[in-house]
């Protein structure tokens, strides 16, 4: 049992060896996960799609504005307007993705439209031709599945050279299933929510209600003789876990186990929860097993399982080719070429806030902000006051400035690529992220931010102390002007591309007309022997502290409102060599 929970988990690797001992025993449950490789939505991502579509249609806006569903502010606003509807679920309900679903299109027709929209050139992925050659060895005999689309038909038509081998029961032909699976004219796919061409695709509240009773109890039976791994499927559908629970009342249920794969650090939905401590109660094999993802899972039955034919998977694996970026140069010759001092900005923000007011230019709104005194960063464009920060505080800066409007605000590309409002806001956030991030203070110039450790003492800067010696003091024989190491940063467009530019340097404090030329030769002595491998090591360690592929860097650290978030890459910038 797991330590935090009454139900029992399985390892991947021990699902795999099982599975290879029982796999002819097991049926399959297929939700929208299990295609999300090919390229079809899951029901998450329609949900986000829906809110998206009623968003734009009800409050007329530009789709830029909440174009990138990934972007956590966009989500807060789509929601916040959802929420306004009040006669929609909340997030996560087992029914929001249904009552979305018709809220948005309440025809039958047109829901059919935008499903085949969706599965339109879909491709099989490697795990369902990987399921289709587990068909054809007959490791895998029954598949249940909630999806639309002709994936497993598609894969098996790989596999077996055509779909003649695969009996597809649909709605339309529930009587056959019985029928099919008495006889064991193996494989069977059943479609408990219809084919995406049926005219009769169950996909809302009322429509899952009215399940096909015939397919529902041959569901049941079946799971009194076989038993079930559940993939790519949360269990929101009241319908197919109203049979689940209901085939585990059985006597003898889920006889070689059940198996619910899970994918993602979330638990599952309280009601799955539920179901495998029940099966568990009751003497049941399986439980949850964490998972990377479908295909994944596939490969590892594929290499347990003997004598199995892969030609079609080998063929697949030739028709896609994974394409990587071209490796680092290594040895003598031909490198090293030229280290640039830039780190690519992989991900940025892609909207901030935006307040039409009645406040003046950029000054104005810096005036504003720094009398409040509230963590608000933000600017002024023809667009209106373009700004990062909680809704209550951006609204508190700019309150004696009779608010009209407050919404969200595009970034778009190509207003990056030059010393814009929207650039010159993002270069604020990123200092302001990257200071918060690695406990460092900034000088903010016109062209470029100075960044220095905020204590020179503190461990951390302990590598760069070794690099470049003393991290700070006062310049002799002037004692009120004091210096730290540090470097400039500044945001640049490049090869299609926003690229964050370090330039370790020395950075002054108390600098007036009459020191300025001390400060000049006092930082020209401290770099003037910095050759190539000690630039090179500066360079090393700045890219290094400051890259974070994997995760994001936030300017606020808010979670209301709208914050700015990056990710930097871990390798700086190199030149290539010319030739003719």
């Amino acid at each position: 049992m797991s330590a935090d929970s009454t139900y029992p988990a399985v390892a991947a690797d021990d699902f795999a060896r099982r599975f290879s001992q029982r796999g002819g025993n097991l049926m399959w449950l297929l939700g929208a996960g299990g295609s999300a490789a090919a390229g079809i939505p899951t029901a998450w991502d329609m949900i986000w799609e829906f809110k998206q579509q009623l968003y734009i249609s009800q409050r007329r806006v530009s789709p830029k504005m909440v174009a990138d569903l990934a972007n956590p502010a966009v989500r807060r606003e789509l929601q916040s307007f959802v929420d306004g509807i009040g006669n929609l679920p909340p997030p996560g309900a087992p029914d929001e993705y249904a009552a979305l679903f018709e809220a948005v299109y309440p025809s039958e027709a047109d829901r059919r439209t935008y499903i085949a929209s969706k599965v339109s050139g879909a491709k099989p992925s490697y795990g369902h031709v990987a399921l289709a050659t587990m068909m054809r060895a007959g490791r895998a005999r029954l598949v249940w599945t909630t999806n639309f689309d002709p994936l497993i038909a598609d894969g098996c038509a790989k596999v077996y050279g055509g779909t003649g081998q695969l009996t597809t029961v649909a709605i339309e032909t529930r009587s056959l299933g019985r029928q099919v699976i008495d006889e064991g004219r193996w494989p069977v796919e059943v479609k408990m929510h219809g084919d995406f061409r049926s005219r009769r695709l169950k996909n809302t509240g009322d429509e899952l209600r009215e399940q096909d009773a015939k397919l529902r109890s041959l569901l049941i039976d079946s799971c009194g003789r076989w038993g079930l791994i559940v993939a790519g499927y949360s269990g929101r559908d009241n319908s197919i876990m109203d049979t689940l629970e209901t085939a585990l009342e059985r006597d003898t249920p889920f006889p070689a186990g059940i198996f619910w794969l899970h994918r993602g650090e979330d638990p599952p939905l309280p009601r799955v929860k539920r179901l495998l401590a029940a099966a568990a109660r009751k003497g049941v094999d399986g439980g949850l097993v964490p998972i990377e993802n479908f295909d994944e899972v596939l490969r590892d039955l594929v290499r347990l399982a003997e004598d199995l034919d892969t030609k079609a998977l080998d063929e697949l694996a030739s028709e896609r080719r994974i394409w990587s970026p071209a490796p680092r140069p290594t040895g003598k010759r031909g490198f090293p070429v030229v280290r640039l001092n830039a780190l690519e900005l992989i991900e940025t923000p892609t909207v901030c806030r935006r307040v039409g007011c009645g406040i003046g230019g950029v000054a104005e709104v810096r005036s504003a902000i720094e009398a409040a005194a509230l963590p608000v960063l933000a600017t002024r464009s023809r667009a209106g006051v373009l700004a990062f920060g909680s809704d209550a505080n951006v609204r508190a800066v700019l309150s004696a400035y009779d608010i009209e409007s407050f919404d969200l605000h595009a970034i778009e590309v190509r207003r990056l690529r030059y010393e814009s409002q929207e650039r010159g806001l993002l270069r604020e956030a990123l200092t302001r992220a990257l200071t918060r991030t690695h406990a460092m203070t900034a000088d903010r110039r016109r062209s470029s931010d100075l960044l220095t450790p905020a204590s020179i003492d503190d461990a951390k800067w302990g590598p760069l102390k070794k690099l470049t010696g003393s991290l700070g003091g006062t310049v002799p024989k002037h004692p009120e002007l004091s210096w730290r190491e540090g470097l400039g940063i500044r945001l640049d467009w490049a090869d299609e591309r926003l690229w964050l530019l370090l330039e370790p340097r020395t950075v002054f404090e108390g600098i007036t007309q009459g020191n300025r030329t001390a400060a000049t030769d006092f930082a020209r002595e401290r770099t003037v022997r910095r050759y190539n491998p000690a630039l090179n090591a500066l360079l090393s360690f700045w890219s290094t502290l400051f890259a974070c592929p994997e995760r994001d860097i936030l300017a606020l650290g808010i979670s209301a409102g709208v914050d700015a978030a990056f990710r930097l890459d871990d390798t700086t910038a190199y030149s290539g060599r010319g030739r003719p």
